[in-house]
């Protein structure tokens, strides 16, 4: 692996979003300015040709990378306002997975969920969680 590679998989691990490319490369050039958007494109195609980085789509017409985690079921949300992305894990959607390839003669491998979803107003945030609040209370 040359140094530039290196560099790379490092911005790569840092990163604590999901960049796309051109990120990629700005991160990168700011560690090493012979890195060329090239060598990034490069990179990203090897890195996952050979498992260590999982391409994204999570629309927007460009592809996003985050490095595999075998073993390790997260999910993302998207927010189609601004792209962010939110990642978040939940066993029991999980368990249920499991059982349903169970129930369908499978052994249970991997999986992948992406929500969209626009971000509440604040009031209305408040008023739903006030509701969610009323009906735990009403059923105890």
């Amino acid at each position: 692996m040359t140094g530039q590679r290196r560099v790379i998989a490092r911005v790569l691990s840092d990163a604590d979003d999901h960049p796309d490319v051109e990120e990629l490369y700005r991160r990168a050039s700011a560690l090493d300015s012979r890195i060329s958007v090239a060598t990034v494109y490069r990179t990203v195609r090897l890195l996952e040709e050979k498992g260590i980085l999982e391409r994204r789509d999570f629309g927007g017409g460009r592809a996003r990378y985050e490095a595999t985690e075998n073993g390790r079921h997260h999910y993302h949300l998207i927010d189609v306002d601004n792209g962010k992305v939110i990642e978040f894990e939940d066993p029991e959607h999980e368990e249920l997975m499991r059982r349903v390839a169970e129930r369908l003669g499978f052994d249970f491998v991997s999986m992948r969920l992406e929500l969209f979803g626009k971000k509440r107003p604040q009031t209305q945030q408040a008023g739903k969680t006030a509701q969610a609040a009323k009906r735990k209370g009403a059923a105890s």
